[in-house]
């Protein structure tokens, strides 16, 4: 069924911009038939090596599959309940504390009513003993053991200390995978996952030295901790430290148990093969980019434009463009590690001068899908601004508002946003002239759904139907949800800033902790659906590896194509050309 949104229904199919013979696909919403998945390799050959980006192994998704080990694996515990199949919120325990309060109650303290009273709040959540204290507050209950705090048996506070001893297993417990996945992620706030994962390693120790555990009892369970870790967090241990790290606990484990071990083998060598695939990656768009940072044709004669390819020459479809967008976001979707929300805003690496093998920066494949972004945008104002003639331009600014509504019926608002920032850029927005030559009502719609003003609501609304959609979807084609990313970036980032760390008594606030696993956990089930549709190579080498104008270039071809109208255009027009001539004569 289509996104519930006041337009959803509204777009008709689009027709292919040239007399093409082949039937027009139609959307996925409108149709009940939805193409089958190809059974080939997932890039499907799109690119060849050479080119191609992304024709290196796909990691898997955190949330695809975790099994540990083959080898007895009931007898373990492990394999099993490690398997992260879906959100880790779908489990019942513990809850969220969104069910019971819509805003931040850390922006209140609100702990102060909750655990005690005003004048008591510290003491009922600070040490305690090994006493728990409970109390009514109304119809809730609020309670806490030793260190940490709970609401509707919920954990809303604690010391940093008890959070990292709830995270170690021991004999008769294993913590809940909700937790583990939340404190994992935003425990970077706090400290480096490498002194988290040193403190935790020095607990099992500690436990096994003690006599409060046996080793073959606790392996199993440690195993299946450290397998959520490098499954759902992989880049972690990229640095070496880490690793380092995993390779004592696996000679720990080898001790006492031979299956634990033979698992901590085989979860090693997944780790690596996807930390191996991720560098991959990342040279390889690195080198895309290179050949993509190349300056279109000269401007000093719009003749030469006219033996360039355009989009147009390359996809005259807008269905079938949308889907080869829907392939790059998708991609590149896959390659974000949750924790790069987190790291965006988490304190500064006191060890940042530290080099090691597998020392990457922190958000880089976040930042590379916020350049994709960027460069989406751009290229759809060169290819509106490139043609000489009028009557193209038109019909190419047709053609991307029919690729956009093609989007929006995927559920690739990304894309959509992009090619809708990419026609209000001003050098494009000016061509008055052009714009009279098209028919803007359904330009209008889609401005509609992505209009900022309410933070988004109409946009918000169509994701919501997107979401519920993918939740109940028949196939593959119906799961796919590519949310606005800048947005989510800053929903994120306001979610860290308007809610504090830690509350009066030095406690951390979990239930912010909560909040942002919510968040990234459901952006980790969009980014595991793969791409059902049929790659064209020609199609995607084109969008990935085109040139585009920058700023200065497209509002000196924005000029070339329709002359300046006042006496400031001209001033402009003027120092753009004598800028662009010295930058040329100077490489």
């Amino acid at each position: 069924m289509p996104p519930t949104t006041p337009h959803a229904g509204k777009f008709n199919s689009c027709p292919p911009y040239s007399n093409n013979n082949h039937p027009q696909p139609q959307s996925p919403y409108r149709s009940h038939t939805a193409p089958k998945p190809s059974r080939e390799n997932v890039y499907n050959g799109a690119y060849s090596v050479a080119e191609n980006p992304y024709d290196v192994p796909q990691p898997h998704a955190a949330y695809r599959s975790c099994s540990v080990s083959s080898v007895n694996a009931n007898e373990h515990h492990y394999s099993s309940s490690c398997a992260i199949s879906g959100n880790p919120y779908s489990l019942p325990q513990p809850q969220s504390p969104r069910q019971h309060s819509t805003s931040c109650p850390g922006r209140a303290y609100r702990h102060t009513s909750n655990c005690s009273s005003s004048s008591s709040s510290d003491q009922s959540c600070r040490n305690s003993g090994s006493s728990a204290k409970a109390r009514l507050c109304g119809h809730s209950i609020t309670a806490s053991y030793g260190e940490m705090c709970y609401h509707d048996n919920s954990l809303v506070s604690a010391s940093l200390e008890a959070l990292i001893q709830h995270l170690v297993p021991t004999v008769d417990y294993y913590p809940d995978r909700s937790y583990v996945f939340t404190f994992l992620l935003s425990s970077r706030l706090f400290l480096h996952p490498y002194e988290l994962m040193t403190r935790v390693c020095h607990l099992c120790v500690e436990q096994q030295r003690s006599g409060d555990a046996l080793l073959d009892k606790v392996a199993p369970k440690l195993v299946q901790l450290l397998t959520e870790w490098t499954e759902t967090f992989p880049y972690d241990f990229r640095d070496e430290r880490m690793m380092r790290c995993l390779k004592d606990m696996t000679l720990q484990v080898a001790r006492g148990d031979e299956y634990s071990w033979r698992a901590m083998q085989q979860m090693t060598q997944r780790l690596i093969k996807r930390l191996s695939a991720l560098g991959q990656y990342e040279e390889a768009v690195a080198a895309l980019n290179a050949v993509a940072q190349e300056r279109p044709a000269s401007l000093k004669s719009k003749q030469t434009s006219a033996q360039r390819s355009d989009i147009l020459s390359v996809c005259d479809d807008p269905f079938i463009l949308a889907q080869q967008l829907t392939h790059i976001e998708l991609d590149r979707l896959s390659f974000i590690g949750p924790e790069e929300f987190i790291q965006s805003f988490a304190m500064k690496d006191p060890l940042e001068n530290h080099k090691g093998f597998f020392r990457k920066r922190k958000t880089s494949n976040l930042e590379a899908y916020v350049n994709w972004f960027n460069r989406l945008s751009f290229l759809v104002a060169t290819e509106i601004c490139m043609p000489v003639k009028k009557k193209h331009r038109a019909r190419i600014i047709e053609f991307f508002i029919d690729v956009a509504q093609e989007c929006f019926n995927i559920g690739n608002f990304n894309s959509l946003m992009a090619i809708i920032t990419g026609m209000n850029m001003s050098p494009v927005a000016r061509l008055k002239k052009t714009w009279n030559k098209v028919n803007t009502d359904k330009f209008e719609i889609l401005e509609h759904q992505m209009d900022p003003s309410s933070n988004f609501s109409n946009y918000r609304t169509a994701l919501r139907g997107a979401t519920q959609r993918s939740e109940t979807a028949h196939s593959s084609q119906e799961k796919i949800v590519i949310p606005f990313f800048s947005l989510l970036i800053k929903d994120i980032y306001f979610l860290n800033e308007g809610c504090a760390n830690r509350l009066p008594n030095g406690h951390i606030n979990f239930e912010k902790l909560w909040e942002l696993a919510k968040q990234v956990s459901e952006f980790l089930v969009w980014r595991q659906v793969i791409c059902p549709f049929d790659r064209d190579r020609r199609i995607l080498q084109y969008l990935v590896t085109t040139p585009v104008f920058t700023e200065d270039e497209l509002h000196l071809a924005s000029y070339e194509s329709e002359g300046p109208e006042n006496n400031m255009e001209k001033d402009s027009r003027r120092s753009l050309r004598s800028s662009l001539l010295h930058r040329e004569n100077r490489s």
